[in-house]
């Protein structure tokens, strides 16, 4: 029978080898993401990654990886040396990309990558221009149904979460709507407040300051549960039962990885997502801490990828 190098390397376990598992983290831990800096999901990176050093005693190093949907960052962490000290914090494109991009790595992430645990979900707010007539989401259902390919629903690209969430919630709707992919969410906003397009689904802290303003009309949050920044405005499920689509951030190591430092930073990921500061810190950003062990993890990615993957390829939709 042939053995694998990270089994072989299991199975000669030296002595020093098992003190350093015992020992660890003696040294720097590096948390990559596959994000550019100052954006949301590298904010709450920075925000995890000080909460957990704190309780690892280490300091931990936030490693901007930026480019192919993810897969740079995804894919340097499958590669390295499974010894804790290289970590990842995948995203939903982890469960996006082996339908819409099948030559970005890795393919199948759960076979070099191992989940440690969740950290938080981000919902998407379903807004409206103005102009719009529609106050709930089945005043818009119906608005769309009586003008069939003259609604246009921005996104911010092609593939990306919003995007899917808008086809997720077309097909389930059962309305003819017309996407306009933008390269990002700012300029699609930018073109929703001067009435070029007519919707979107936009991320709470990024749809929040033109709803306030009234330059938008909020009609329904993607996620299950409302959010407490927009207390008023009811999920989508309300009127589409079963209906729930975020943007997720989770830990994940590199296959190999020790039992034992897994089983430590599961315990210390679990702390920080319980931990009130760092959950008013994320719930000021309009997004949601999620304390979840890895069969937590490997669930959703499972389900999203299962999900992600259907509608990918029923509605044939391929990257720009």
């Amino acid at each position: 029978m042939r053995i694998g190098r990270r089994t072989t390397l299991g199975l000669l376990l030296t002595p020093a080898a098992a003190r350093a598992q015992e020992t660890w983290p003696s040294r720097p831990i590096t948390l990559v993401t596959g994000y550019a800096p100052g954006g949301l999901t590298d904010v709450m990176t920075r925000l995890i990654a000080a909460r957990l050093s704190r309780e690892l005693g280490q300091t931990i190093v936030v490693e901007n990886r930026a480019g192919g949907a993810t897969a740079i960052a995804s894919t340097a962490v499958a590669q390295a040396r499974p010894d804790g000290y290289t970590l990842l914090m995948g995203a939903s494109s982890l469960a996006i990309n082996p339908t819409l991009q099948p030559n970005l790595t890795p393919r199948e992430p759960l076979r070099e990558l191992v989940p440690v645990g969740m950290a938080y979900r981000s919902a998407f707010v379903l807004h409206v221009h103005p102009d719009m007539p529609a106050r709930d989401v089945a005043g818009f259902i119906a608005h769309a149904r009586a003008n069939p390919g003259r609604v246009n629903f921005g996104s911010s690209g092609t593939g990306a979460v919003n995007h899917l969430c808008l086809e997720l919630f077309r097909t389930r709707a059962g309305i003819d709507v017309v996407h306009v992919p933008y390269r990002g969410g700012a300029p699609a906003l930018i073109d929703l407040r001067a009435g070029r397009i007519h919707a979107m689904f936009a991320a709470a802290l990024e749809a929040i300051p033109a709803i306030r303003e009234g330059a938008t009309r909020a009609l329904a949050v993607s996620s299950a549960a409302r959010l407490p920044l927009l207390p008023e405005v009811p999920p989508v499920a309300e009127t589409l039962p079963g209906f729930d689509a975020v943007f997720w951030q989770g830990l994940f190591a590199p296959v190999g990885t020790p039992e034992p430092v897994l089983a430590r930073l599961g315990a210390a990921l679990r702390t920080t997502t319980e931990d009130p500061e760092v959950r008013t810190r994320m719930a000021e950003q309009g997004v949601a801490a999620e304390t979840g062990d890895a069969a937590a993890l490997r669930r959703v990615l499972e389900e999203d990828t299962a999900m992600w993957g259907r509608l990918i390829r029923e509605q044939n939709i391929r990257p720009e």
